[in-house]
This record gives structure tokens, sequence and C-alpha cells, in this order.
């Protein structure tokens, strides 16, 4: 009787403690319920979750510093740094040429470019149809292989409407009681003689592509220097989950995009410094003809020789006119920036950049500028429209000109989606599965501690640094119109672009002053700040991942300075605890690091380190099958595979099944009492499920007497 009557308070104590849980959480277990109307519902969605906690973690693609590259980020994309030929080899094998394999795999990056060409290689009706069986059966086996670390629910989510029924089929099939071979060559033979080949082999490669990667992380600078950072931004809207750490040259951009005078003119100088402009005007629809007109009625008689634009012989020709255009309104607009940076310093004493207000310190008469302690001659000295009086003061016609860009700037509508997209899946930092990613860098002073800095009035360091600098770029875009706050975020946007305790720039300053107008070269160094120093240390790194909340086996991934491989830099810091993926992506920096970027790829089995050569041209990669050549090198190896519960998506999934397993408690719970309201439909009705507990919480009393009771009959 004793044993008996412990068990019956244990009971007891347990059906309080979930009444409790369920009681506490009554208002969202009422929301849940109209997701999940019945005891039945809720608990296939439990069961379906725990199946999918089982299932491999999908592959992450890690990509950082595309700097406008269109081209070779398309293909490194398309390509999944490599992920999609090595499926292509894995499922045909060594038994099917290797010239034959590197064609499905440049068919599966560029289905629409490709395709034709394969095409016109068959000389009869009957080649073809051949053809199209071959390359379809194969399809539809590597597609299957991508598909398995997905859920068929998910997998069907995926697939076109056009097609998806069949496709469904297809990757799903049974054949433990029919020929695999008759079954698929009945409906591949269907798909041919209805003549839908075509439509069925361009959605099975992007099918592959969208299962191959299931989640791509872009590590800042998309912007500047390459021809077309707006395809970069209008692939990534499409893709299917995307996040990004912003760089400094992405900022800079959200500040125009915000109406920042000084943004603004920062990227018109980088983008007419790469002779660029076009894609400004054609790409953006940003009007120029203001500052042209400016730009030659100033200074188009100028020597403009250190003014001349970079060029790529690759993307020219370019004629003498286009190259004088470009440098005239380069000298206009950069004029016009360094007056405009004066007046930022000024409203800023934080920033700490009073030394950087060079066109108060120059000597109009020796035509000379003072950097440091130190005067150096100008290697340009015609300054029309600065006044040495007042050297930061707006000539009209820049007024007006500045009026103009900002206006055409704000009215971008191309640009304001690409930059809300920009915030909207952007931050100054990412933690995703153990992983720590951001741009720059962490701040840090000679010691190897956190450099404090201070803002409006209070002190930042580490994480809190990197968090109030997310929430100050975030004000410069939706702060109120006209709104100090707005103009506070705008200008700490450009402060991220070059502020020397700047976590996207981590450098002493932006020398740009100094290269285009001394001579001496010692005056054009950017000291990296400390970090880039002990960041070889793992204790540091060690130190850097507490200081974000991860244990120390976890990675850092960074950005922003090119590792220089030629040179016998390593991408691989800190005893492995941090990897650089900016190895040059961009064309202009392939001579300084030897090679054209890295990326890493982050497998359930293994994170790997891919390295790249430059990337020729889509053209040529369609028409010869020239694939980016990558080298693979693995970085961890995972003693277990990792599974979907192993990763941040399972912790949120975890969750979910626990509020549906509180949920299916209360519908118990509610039917134990034989309180519960049935709907027409015999379901449990929300608000019915919800009065039931009011009425329960009125009646505590007689509710725990009830559930002795039936406790008592249980037993």
């Amino acid at each position: 009787m004793a044993d008996c009557g412990r068990e019956n308070v244990v009971m007891e104590e347990t059906m309080r403690t979930e009444t409790d849980e369920i009681r506490d959480n009554l208002k969202y277990l009422t929301l849940l319920s109209r997701d999940y109307p019945s005891q039945a519902a809720a608990a296939s969605e439990i069961i379906s979750t725990q199946a999918l906690l089982k299932l491999p973690k999908g592959t992450e693609h890690f990509m950082s510093d595309l700097h406008g590259e269109n081209e070779a980020f398309v293909h490194i994309l398309n390509s999944a740094s490599g992920v999609i030929r090595e499926k292509v080899d894995q499922v045909l094998g060594d038994t099917v040429p290797k010239h034959t394999r590197a064609e499905l795999a440049t068919l599966i990056y560029y289905p629409n470019e490709k395709l034709p060409q394969l095409k016109a290689r068959c000389t009869s009706e009957e080649a073809l149809d051949q053809w199209y069986t071959e390359t379809l059966l194969r399809l539809i086996d590597i597609c299957r292989l991508v598909s398995s670390k997905h859920t068929r629910d998910h997998v069907r989510r995926c697939l076109p409407a056009s097609c998806g029924y069949i496709l469904d089929e297809l990757l799903h099939a049974h054949f433990e009681d029919h020929d695999k071979d008759l079954y698929y060559g009945q409906i591949v033979g269907s798909i041919i003689e209805n003549g839908r080949a075509d439509h069925f082999i361009v959605r099975l490669c992007e099918l592959i592509k969208h299962l191959a990667v299931d989640k791509l992380h872009i590590v800042g600078d998309l912007f500047d220097r390459g021809p077309r950072p707006d395809i970069i931004l209008d692939l990534l809207m499409r893709h299917h989950n995307v996040d990004i750490q912003w760089g400094n040259h992405d900022v800079v951009w959200m500040g125009a995009a915000a109406g920042s005078p000084i943004c603004i003119c920062t990227v018109l100088k980088t983008t007419l410094a790469y002779h660029n402009h076009g894609m400004l005007e054609d790409c953006y629809g940003i009007n120029l003809r203001h500052l042209q007109r400016m730009a030659e009625q100033f200074y188009g008689n100028d020597d403009l020789s250190i003014w001349m634009p970079h060029t790529d012989a690759a993307r020219g020709p370019y004629t003498r006119g286009m190259l004088h255009r470009c440098a005239v309104m380069h000298k206009a607009i950069s004029i016009l920036m360094f007056k405009l940076e004066c007046h930022v310093i000024d409203r800023n004493p934080d920033f700490q950049m009073q030394e950087r207000d060079y066109l108060r310190r120059i000597d109009w008469e020796k035509h000379t500028v003072k950097i440091g302690e130190k005067e150096y001659p100008l290697r340009d000295t015609s300054f029309p429209t600065v006044d040495p009086a007042d050297p930061a003061a707006l000539h009209p016609d820049e007024q007006l000109v500045l009026r103009k860009l900002v206006q055409s700037f704000r009215q971008s509508e191309k640009l304001q989606q690409h930059v809300e997209f920009l915030y909207a899946k952007g931050s100054v930092y990412h933690i995703e599965n153990g992983n720590l990613l951001y741009h720059g860098a962490v701040p840090m002073t000679s010691r190897g501690t956190f450099a404090m800095e201070r803002f409006e009035g209070r002190y930042y360091s580490g994480r809190a640094l990197m968090d109030y600098c997310d929430a100050r770029a975030r004000r410069g875009y939706y702060a109120p119109e006209g709104s100090a706050a707005r103009q506070s975020g705008q200008d700490f946007l450009w402060y991220l672009w070059c502020g020397k305790l700047s976590p996207l720039f981590g450098r002493s300053a932006m020398t740009t002053f100094e290269r285009l107008y001394v001579e001496d070269a010692s005056t054009h160094t950017e000291v990296k700040d400390p970090y880039y120093t002990w960041y070889n240390d793992e204790a540091v790194c060690r130190r850097i991942l507490a200081e974000f909340g991860l244990p120390g086996a976890s990675h850092i991934v960074n950005g922003h300075v090119p590792v220089r491989e030629k040179n016998g830099e390593s991408p691989i810091k800190g005893g492995g605890r941090l990897v650089v993926i900016d190895g040059g992506f961009c064309r202009a920096y392939h001579e300084k690091t030897g090679i054209a970027g890295y990326t890493l790829v982050y497998s359930s089995r293994t994170m790997s380190l891919r390295t790249h050569q430059p990337f020729e041209s889509a053209e040529k990669a369609v028409k010869d099958n020239l694939d980016i050549i990558s080298q693979k090198n693995i970085l961890e190896t995972e003693n277990h595979r990792i599974l979907v519960e192993d990763t941040d998506e399972g912790e949120v999934l975890r969750e979910r099944v626990h509020d549906l397993k509180q949920l299916v408690a209360a519908y118990q719970l509610a039917g134990s009492l034989r309180l519960g309201a049935k709907t027409t439909s015999g379901k449990e009705s929300a608000t019915a499920m919800y009065l039931v507990f009011v009425k329960y919480l009125k009646k505590k009393s007689k509710f725990w007497n009830i559930l002795r009771e039936n406790g008592q009959n249980r037993k």
C-alpha cells in the first residue's frame, strides 16, 4: 500500500508538472493548434520532424570577396566549387570516359547554353533520341544521389510545377516489383516522344544544383573592381538559402543607396578608377551627365595622367576619348569626396580621423601637403573648385552635381532592391553550425586583447563592438528621413568603409589621397590591425570564438585580406581554427596572390578548402568544357557523419518537437477530462481547447481532484 501511495504521488506530481507547462504556454499552443488542429496532425508532424533530424546535414558553400566578378562567381556557384563534378564522377565512375563526364558536368552548370551545342552533334533523329535517353537517365541518377540528403517532401517543394509530378516519380520510384530500365525507359521515351526532353534536361540540371548545396554563405565584398556586381546580386536574390556578411565595399554602397553624399562620392571614385561607370549608368540607371559636364568645365584641360583608370585588356578596347571622360570625372569626384570627408570628420570626433582632412593641410603657395610631421610635394596642383580660405566648402556647381547624384542614387529602383536585400540577408557577423563568419577583423591591440572603441559616449570591444556596428549601420538606411539618427548612421557606414578600428576595414587608414597626390610610397602604407598578426595564434583564435559563445573546436571563416599563396602564405591560421577564403577572386588581385581565390565546402563528412585557378570565360567553359582548375584540401574529417540533429537547424527542430509534444499532451488532457469541444469535422477546436484550459485555471482545486481520481483509476 505504501509503494502504491508513493507511485500515485509521483504520477500526480508528473501530471501537475505537465499541466503547469501547458498552462504557461497556453496562448502559444492555441496558436499552434491552428496549424495542427488535431492530435493526429500534431503527432504526424512530430514523426516527420524526428525523421528529418536523422538525415545528414546539408552541404554549406562559402565564398568571399567576389568584387563584381560575375562570370567566375556564376561558374563557382554552378559547380559548387567542384561538388557537382564529384557527384558526376561518383555516379558514372571510370566506365564513362573522362571527356563525357566533363561534358555532362558542363551541361549541369550551363544547361541553356550547352544543350544546343550537344544536340547539334547528333546527325540523325535516332542519334538525338539515343543521346536524350542516355543523358536523361544519367541526370536522373545524379539527381537521386544529391536528393538522398533531403526528405521527399523537401525535394517535392524544389520541383518545378511544370514537370514536378513526373520528376518526383522518376526520383522516388521503387523497383521491387518491376524492372528499373523498363520503367525508366517508358517514361523517358514518352518525354522524348512528346517533345519535352529539352525542358526536362534543363529542369533536372537546375534541381541538381539546388539540392547539391543547402546553404550559401557570402563573406563580404560583392562590389567594386569587377564589371557586374548587379548580376551577382540578382542571382543571390534568387538563391534558395543565402546569408551575407557585409564587407567594407558593401557598406559604402549601402550608404550610397541611403543617400549619403560621402558614400556616393566614394562609390563613384572607385567605380571610375576601374572604368566601370558604364555599369552604374546602364544597370543601375545612375545619371552621370551633370558630373561629366562639371568635370569637363573645370578639369578638361588638366594633365590627367594620374587620374587614368585601371583597365583590363580582356574587357577592352578603350578609346582615348573613353579614357579621358573617365579620368576627368575621376578627378572631379575625388576632389568633391575629399571635401565631404572633412565635413564627416568634423561631425564625428569619435571617429578619431582629424588628421585626415588633407585639403586643409595643403600649402597652396608651396604646393605641398603636410602628412604627419613632414611635407610632401603634390603630384597635381590644379584645384579650381577649392577655396584656399575654406578648402572644404563646396563650389555651387559641385552642390548642384551632388544634389543630382543623391537624387539619382535614391531613385534607382534596382539599387534599392539590392541594398534592401543586403540589409535583409546581411550582418556584420554570422554564427552557424559551429562556424563564426565575418569579413574583416575583430579589432585588437598590440597586446592581443580586444581593442576598446568609444562611440556615442559608450565603450565597445569584441562582440559588443560588432553588434554596435551592425545596429548603427541599419540606422543609416532605416532611420526617418532627415533625422539626426539617419545622418549619424550614414556617416558610420562611411566609417565602416575606411575607419581605423572598423571591423570591416581593419587597417590604420585608407590612403587614397596619398596614393593619388604623393609620390613617396612610404605614405601609401596601410598598417594592418594587430588582429592580422594575432590570428596566427591558436589561443587567440579560441579566445575570439569564446567571445562569440563558441567552443574552441569551432572555426572562424574570414575574408578581406588576399592570401599571397605564391609567396608561400597559407590560408589556414591559428592551428586550423581560422581559415581565410580571400585568395584573389578579383582579376585585379591575381598577380599578387598567384591564384583566383579560395572557397570552402562543409559537408556532412568533411570541411574542405578549394583553391581555384583563374577562370577564362563562361563562353570558353561552355565551348570547351573548361572547368576552373581547383585543388581540394581537407581541413577536417568528422569521426561520424554530421546529422541534422547536430546542427543549429536541429536545435530549432527539437524545440519544435517539444512544443508539438506539449500540444499532443494538451489534446490528450482535454480528452481525458471530457471537456474538449468538437468541431463539425470531429477535430478538437482551438477555441474550444483554449476555453477548456481557461475553465481549468478558474477551477484549479477541482481540477487537481479530477486528475488524482483519473490517476488512481488508471493505476
